[in-house]
Formats: C-alpha cells, sequence, structure tokens
C-alpha cells in the first residue's frame, strides 16, 4: 500500500521537451558571444568616426593647397608677360618699314600669319584719308593735366592715292588716336544731314541780254573742264595690331547705329566699304602740328604697357601665398590635441 502512494506522489520527468533546459556551459557561450558582438560594433564605430576624423582634417588643408596653386599660377603668367613685353620693345625698336616694300608680299591677298609676322612692326604709310568713313571706338578716357575727358578713338581708312607710286595701294585702316567728344557729334551730324535729300526748286530761268535774238543765233557751246581737286597725301608712322579681345564686361558692337566698343578690323572695314582682310594701323606719330591738336596719336609706351603688368603679378603671387599660409596655419591650430596646444 505504501509502495503505490509513493510511486504515485513521485514527479515523472517528461519524455520528450521543445525547450530544452539551458545548462550553464551554453549560457557561458552566449553571453561571450554577445559581448564579442557588442564590442566588434564599437571598434567598428570608432574605426568609422577615426575616418571620417581624418578626411574632415584633410579637407581642412584644401582651401591653403588651393591658395598655394593660385600663387603659383601667378609666377607662370608674370614670366610669360615679361616675355611678351621683351618682345613687343624687340619689334617696336627695329627700323620701320616703307608700306610699298611688303605690300608686295601680300599679292592682293593678307593672310592671318603674314599678319602676325607684321604685328608690332613699325611702317609707314602713304595715302589720303577718307574721312566720310570714320569709326569712332569708345567712349575711351584720357587724363590731361589730372583732369579725366572721355572721347574716342577715331578710325580711318588710308586710301591710295593715284598716279603716285609712293602711296598705298590698298586702303588701310588707321587709328589716328584720342579725339573728345565733340568730334564724334559733329561726325554724326553732319552724317544726319547727307541723309536727307535737298529739295532745290527752280523759281524761273534767267534770260541773258540778247535772248531774243538767242533763238535765231544758237549758243556757241562752251567746254567746261572739271579738274579734279588737289588732294595732299599724309605720310603716316604707325604699327601694325590686330582686333581687340573685349572682356564680357564690354557691349557688343551695333554697327547698324555706329556704335563701337572695340576695335574689330573685319567688321570695321565692311562698315568702310573695304575688304575684310585690310590691314589694322595704330598711329604712334609724336610730330603733332600746334594748328591741329587732335586726334591726338597713342604713344609707344601704351603699346608696351598692358593691364596687368609684371609687377602687378607679383604682388598678387605674395598675396596668394601670405592667404595660403594663414589658412594653412588655421587648419594646423584646429586639429592638433588640446595637450599639445597647451
Amino acid at each position: 500500500m505504501a509502495s503505490a502512494i509513493y510511486r504515485l506522489l513521485k514527479p515523472r520527468s517528461p519524455r520528450f521537451s521543445l525547450y530544452p533546459k539551458p545548462s550553464l556551459t551554453s549560457a557561458f557561450i552566449s553571453t561571450s558571444q554577445l559581448s564579442l558582438s557588442s564590442s566588434s560594433t564599437q571598434t567598428q564605430g570608432i574605426n568609422g568616426e577615426s575616418e571620417r576624423k581624418r578626411w574632415s582634417s584633410l579637407f581642412l588643408f584644401l582651401p591653403g593647397a588651393i591658395t598655394f596653386g593660385l600663387g603659383t599660377w601667378q609666377l607662370f603668367r608674370r614670366q610669360e608677360k615679361i616675355e611678351m613685353l621683351e618682345y613687343r620693345r624687340g619689334r617696336l625698336a627695329l627700323e620701320p618699314l616703307t608700306w610699298t616694300s611688303i605690300s608686295s608680299q601680300f599679292n592682293g591677298s593678307r593672310s592671318d600669319g603674314e599678319m602676325d609676322s607684321l604685328e608690332f612692326r613699325r611702317v609707314l604709310c602713304e595715302g589720303v584719308f577718307d574721312e566720310s568713313k570714320s569709326v569712332y571706338i569708345g567712349p575711351r578716357s584720357r587724363s590731361i593735366s589730372g583732369v579725366t575727358e572721355n572721347g574716342y578713338y577715331v578710325v580711318t581708312p588710308l586710301m591710295p592715292v593715284k598716279n603716285k607710286s609712293d602711296s598705298v595701294q590698298l586702303p588701310i585702316l588707321v587709328n589716328r588716336g584720342w579725339v573728345p567728344r565733340s568730334w564724334r557729334n559733329k561726325f554724326v551730324e553732319a552724317a544726319e544731314e547727307a541723309k536727307q535729300p535737298s529739295h532745290t526748286t527752280l523759281s524761273g530761268i534767267e534770260e541773258s541780254k540778247g535772248s531774243f535774238w538767242s533763238k535765231f543765233w544758237p549758243k556757241k557751246s562752251e567746254v567746261v573742264e572739271v579738274q579734279e581737286p588737289k588732294v595732299d597725301a599724309v605720310k603716316v608712322i604707325g604699327v601694325v595690331r590686330g582686333s581687340e579681345k573685349p572682356s564680357i564686361f564690354v557691349p557688343e558692337n551695333d554697327p547698324g547705329s555706329g556704335q563701337w566698343f572695340y576695335v574689330d578690323v573685319p567688321a570695321i572695314a565692311r562698315a568702310c566699304g573695304i575688304p575684310e582682310n585690310t590691314v589694322y594701323v595704330e598711329d604712334i606719330n609724336e610730330n603733332v602740328n600746334p594748328s591741329y591738336p587732335y586726334p591726338v596719336p597713342k604713344g609707344v609706351n601704351s603699346l608696351i604697357h598692358h593691364s596687368v603688368m609684371p609687377q602687378d603679378h607679383l604682388n598678387y603671387t605674395l598675396t596668394w601665398y601670405s592667404l595660403s599660409a594663414a589658412v594653412t596655419f588655421m587648419a594646423a591650430k584646429g586639429i592638433l590635441p588640446k595637450k599639445n596646444r597647451r
């Protein structure tokens, strides 16, 4: 009886369980795996943060590298400008060429290569100016005794003179120099008056004495000799140049309205009715007649002078290098540890 009661009260162990009872070994392994995974995650986070800091530190030095490169570029530009100015001085120091001696090279055509070989060479030209086809480039300012006055450069075709061997055989464009604004205003007014048709009415026919007898005796035909006006040839000492390269701030030329803001040789030649490959010369004759003070020819120094001279490039170099040193110092100071800075 007692044994039967013991068998009934004794707990039975299940034969099969879906969730086995964990042991101490398995619990230790799972804990170690969690710690390893968390430590690896922390390590990856630390490595990623250090990588970002490294790239951000390098990015701080980028402005210093850019400014240093700009300063070095200014040094190369300075050397190029020195060579260019020396080339111009050497060309202008040569003896002037007579236009008749070099016009045979063109043979009726003027290529760009031939023009490049003549640029900045002084030439002696002779012909007659066609004032009616003048073109005014500007406005261009000129300082006279400390006073700045606005005006224009006047470009006029130099035409050949008939039966004169020393004259130019083909038209050329000559920049005669600077003129005040009043010159252009007078030229525009004269051009507008020339465009207006002249209405001339005949009030009557005046008959000379003896007109009654002239019906019976016809007048003798009189031969009238038309004499061409005598034209004085002009000698021009100029320098062969090319078209200007305007900046982005200069407006476009408007040939229709007669507004020219920069020298465009082919366009000016078309407006004057001469070939587009016409030679363009800037007058540098310093022997100005006091009775005719205008136009004022360009000086030789103005041809050598450039908007940015070598000294300017040197100043720009020092500026960029100083800025590069300052930016690099600030970047280095920002990434150094606080202990090192102390």
